[in-house]
């Protein structure tokens, strides 16, 4: 399912005086792996937002299959998100009253489907987090919540994977793995994946890697 951007920008201030990104166009493939770089605040974050219709812009558009996302609904748009999208925030954003497993499987519960629990635990098998599905995540490092919130991204298998500085709070060797169950979910499901990065090792291994400007997107 092709992700397609085109002539997209941002701005930011009471009458949109404020530039984020102007004329950014940008296609991803099916099975595609595409790294975006750039300085801090030109608004690597903001665009995945967008292309994820978790953030409004001011001209342009974003389609993903076909679908014009900028023309849903709110209600119409989070379904979509539900199915179509994996989500890795900076944040994390686990839900801290729920476990680890839980916070795993809320991509299926909310997609109405039962909880799997072989599945959740080969997801956190994965990425490095054996038996842990029922620790809180205030337990957990920050390290180790990163990686509940990839296992989240991955486990109902979407078809465009998004991710925010996914190996920014891991060691080397988990970074490595956890990399590899990226481009390994990208391959297999033929997932479109857009990952945002200062990581100089991720960024080496994307099929495309593009710089974000406050005039647009380039190579």
């Amino acid at each position: 399912m092709t992700l397609r951007i085109s002539n997209l920008g941002k701005h930011y201030g009471k009458n949109g005086e404020v530039p984020v990104f102007e004329n950014v166009t940008l296609g991803v493939e099916p099975g595609e792996f595409v790294a975006i770089v750039g300085e801090s605040g030109v608004g690597k974050s903001t665009l995945l937002n967008c292309m994820a219709g978790l953030d409004s812009w001011d001209q342009g558009s974003v389609t993903h299959d076909g679908i014009d996302i900028g023309a849903l609904d709110g209600e119409a748009c989070a379904l979509w998100r539900r199915r179509r999208v994996g989500f890795v925030f900076q944040a994390f954003h686990v839900l801290p009253h729920l476990d680890v497993a839980q916070n795993v499987s809320l991509p299926l519960m909310l997609l109405g489907q039962h909880r799997d629990e072989d599945r959740v635990a080969r997801m956190l098998d994965a990425v490095g987090l054996p038996g842990m599905g029922a620790r809180l995540p205030q337990t957990l490092s920050g390290g180790q919540l990163q990686r509940v919130a990839i296992a989240r991204a991955l486990v109902h298998r979407p078809s465009l994977l998004l991710a925010d500085e996914p190996t920014g709070n891991l060691d080397p060797t988990t970074a490595a793995k956890v990399m590899e169950l990226l481009i390994g979910q990208t391959r297999e499901h033929g997932a479109s994946l857009v990952l945002v990065t200062h990581s100089e090792s991720a960024a080496a291994r994307a099929d495309r890697l593009l710089h974000l400007t406050a005039n647009g997107i380039r190579a």
